[in-house]
């Protein structure tokens, strides 16, 4: 059942959560930190296409004009999502756009009190991506490779694989697969170099691996999800946030769906402004190829796919990366469901 009555989040000592990619923070902080007026909604995504949802409703100002003129929206770029937790945790952002693992770690480390998942962003587009002669998961033995940073989504996707093939991985990059963590646009680069063989990645870079890279599919995550469905991306907020704000939430709830009507009405238009709107964000535009190729990868929609998300948490304490998992109250999807319910479309589902 959805939490329908949230309780303050307390006050806490952020200790250092090494698979968050957390340094040591000094002193104490609430995680649920505002600031002393309402006059901006601080959101966080990545410059991924699996976050093309976010970057469109950003750039055409779905977001600002729902919110209203006495409301700012400061948007905030990352380039992964443990990254993105800290940045909530600190009570720098409100809300944000960030993949299944980091937000059960990020849920779990804070004892079910940091954040809520609103709504889902997008199902599928993430790969393995290998070097010609890697054909099976026993050709990797020896080999190395590559995840966007430890702990995030794409890392325990591939750990969880990997143990399925009875070949071992630890964090320190040992194991009968090495595994290194790396920003995507320097995966590109070692994998052109020879440096990896391979790499474990959300689109465009899965594509951008194989067209600009040279390399080849060994595996589609979406194959090995029951009707290719899972969550790769969903809008998390901080839970004091809602609490205090719901009617910004709401606001903002009601630009992100107008920006999600508008990316499946019209893919082809969605495309071309997703991909000038990363060239503002990156210095430089996918190619034609690229985006045709990565996008239809990607399926977004506003469902979370609840279902996937308990696999993932269980992928992540097999990993190591939480002890126990009890995702109990992660999700509140009632203004969502609300939302939706005015545009007489049907409810989505927290499990």
């Amino acid at each position: 059942m959805v939490q329908r009555r949230l309780q303050r989040v307390r006050p806490f000592c952020l200790a250092v959560i090494a698979f968050l990619g957390i340094g040591t923070l000094v002193g104490c902080t609430s995680v649920g930190a505002t600031s002393a007026t309402n006059t901006s909604v601080r959101v966080a995504y990545m410059a991924n296409l699996t976050h093309a949802p976010a970057i469109l409703a950003v750039d055409q100002d779905y977001l600002s004009k729902a919110l209203g003129d006495r409301t700012k929206l400061d948007s905030k770029v990352f380039s992964a999502g443990p990254e993105i937790i800290q940045a909530l945790f600190s009570g720098a952002v409100d809300l944000a756009f960030v993949g299944p693992s980091p937000t059960i770690s990020g849920f779990t480390q804070s004892h079910g009190q940091a954040l809520r998942i609103i709504a889902g962003t997008t199902s599928g587009g993430a790969a393995l991506i290998v070097k010609s002669g890697i054909n099976t998961p026993q050709d990797l033995k020896g080999k190395h490779l590559a995840t966007p940073q430890l702990g995030n989504t794409q890392d325990v996707a591939l750990r969880a694989w990997l143990k399925q093939q009875n070949l071992s991985a630890d964090a320190q990059g040992g194991g009968d697969v090495s595994i290194t963590p790396q920003e995507n646009s320097q995966t590109l680069e070692t994998f052109r170099q020879g440096q990896i063989d391979g790499a474990w990645v959300p689109e465009p870079w899965a594509s951008r691996l194989v067209l600009n890279g040279g390399g080849h599919m060994l595996v589609d995550e979406s194959s090995l999800w029951p009707d290719g469905k899972f969550v790769t991306t969903q809008l998390i907020v901080r839970t004091e946030f809602l609490k205090d704000h719901p009617d910004l939430v709401r606001k903002f709830l009601n630009g992100y769906l107008q920006a999600m009507n508008a990316i499946n009405a019209d893919p082809a238009t969605s495309q071309q402004v997703v991909n000038g709107a990363l060239a503002k964000l990156t210095g430089k535009p996918l190619s034609d190829k690229v985006i045709q190729t990565a996008w239809p990868r990607l399926s977004f929609t506003v469902d979370p796919v609840a279902s996937s998300l308990m696999k993932s948490a269980r992928d992540a304490e097999s990993a190591g990366f939480v002890e126990k998992v009890n995702l109990k109250g992660i999700y509140d999807l009632d203004l969502l469901n609300a939302a939706l319910k005015a545009q007489g479309k049907p409810a989505v589902e927290d499990k």
